[in-house]
């Protein structure tokens, strides 16, 4: 029987092939503190079905590329959402900022010229108003 390895999709972007991430726990063999380890492998998926999040089998096979000696066995479990990454959290906070900015130079626009109307009114004379 061939090597299997279960792990998590990662990347389904190319045509037929997967990214699998496979997390591991190790312990230092001199400090004794544990550390995870994360393997990423290249599989071969020819139907499409595997997806970003879902959990995976996939086993070693003649090479079929360059990268790629694994094939998908099977989709053990499907992923229930994507979870937003920090990065497009950051983006759209940019985003937002940028707009409130915009906002924010917008009405200190508008009072100053509010102060200026104000000011240029209180500058007339009083007998300059016909």
């Amino acid at each position: 029987m061939a090597h299997t390895l279960i792990g998590t999709v990662t990347s389904d972007k190319r045509d037929k092939t997967i990214t699998v991430s496979i997390v591991s726990r190790e312990t230092h063999p001199l400090y004794r503190k544990q550390y995870s380890k994360t393997r990423k492998y290249t599989a071969h998926d020819e139907k499409n079905e595997a997806h970003v999040g879902d959990r995976v089998q996939i086993a070693m096979s003649k090479p079929i590329s360059k990268t790629k000696a694994y094939t998908l066995v099977k989709v053990i479990e499907k992923s229930r959402g994507v979870v937003e990454l920090k990065e497009d959290v950051n983006k759209a906070y940019e985003a937002e900022k940028v707009g409130a900015d915009a906002e924010a130079r917008a009405r200190r626009a508008a009072e100053k010229a509010a102060v200026e109307e104000t000011d240029a009114k209180a500058e007339k004379p009083e007998g300059e108003d016909k």
